[in-house]
């Protein structure tokens, strides 16, 4: 099983040695292109006020462009643990045991807008960049180069089953190909019985899933073994296998047992 993630736009500083990105994911498929965008986002934040417009900062945390300037000397850390709020609040990976830690490194992957399709425990520094963010330097949208050096990662080979967490502009830098993974969808059933989307909250209903299935340690090859496993766990999961479509769904005002749906930190 892989799971894909989105990252957060907010990163937790600090981390130690040195980044080597030959050391990520699919550093065959993706090493040129990382070096490219990260050029490009470099000379953009050498400009404060071009990188903050492109950037969509604001003057309270403009000082995150010092993070562009810095990524191969401000120290690393896991990607699981750099990226923060509200879904990374909710899978709170820090009070994880060492064995479900270890199910993340394996079973995670995180989309990410610098360095494309990253492992959980990939070590990365901190960094400021979004997947809508365009790099005058690149001449083109980011979606557009990502998505095309991501068409040749062996998705085959990745995992027996992919589940996609990840939000739509992350899902555009590296599109499933036809046949490849199920995408997460999840609603919430209100007093009335009637299920509306989730916002905001359903990246915590999210980033609960994934703590779920590291604490279980869970061996899913397919989605019935995934609908088999969330009847176990207590959550109310349906497939829709025409769409690929797995939906999650919620109840007003009563999260599931262990759940962080009430709590909205990010």
């Amino acid at each position: 099983m892989l799971l894909l993630l989105p990252p957060s736009e907010t990163k937790r500083s600090g981390g130690t040695g040195a980044f080597d990105p030959t050391r990520l994911r699919y550093a065959a498929e993706l090493t040129g292109l990382r070096s490219r965008v990260r050029e490009a986002l470099e000379t953009l934040s050498e400009d404060e006020a071009a990188a903050a417009k492109t950037l969509k900062l604001g003057v309270k945390n403009r000082g995150e462009l010092a993070h562009n300037l810095r990524l191969g000397e401000s120290g690393v850390l896991p990607a699981i643990e750099r990226y923060t709020g509200v879904l990374y609040d909710a899978l709170d990976v820090a009070s994880l045991d060492p064995e479900s830690r270890a199910w993340l490194d394996t079973h995670v992957a995180v989309q990410s807008a610098l360095f494309g399709i990253i492992g959980a425990g990939d070590k990365i520094p901190a960094y400021r960049l979004s997947a809508s963010a365009r790099l005058p330097e690149l001449k083109t949208p980011l979606k557009r180069i990502w998505s095309a050096a991501h068409a040749e990662i062996p998705w085959a080979e990745a995992a027996e089953f992919v589940l996609d967490l990840r939000s739509q502009d992350y899902g555009a830098l590296a599109p499933l190909p036809e046949g490849v993974g199920w995408f997460l969808h999840v609603v919430q059933r209100g007093p009335d019985g009637e299920v509306r989307a989730l916002n905001h909250f359903n990246k915590s209903a999210k980033g609960d899933l994934v703590r779920r299935l590291a604490n279980s340690q869970a061996n899913i090859a397919g989605i019935d073994a995934l609908l088999a496993w969330a009847g176990q766990e207590g959550l109310d999961m349906q497939a829709d296998p025409e769409r690929r479509v797995v939906t999650l769904v919620t109840d007003h005002g009563a999260p599931a047992p262990g759940s962080s749906l009430q709590t909205d930190a990010g």
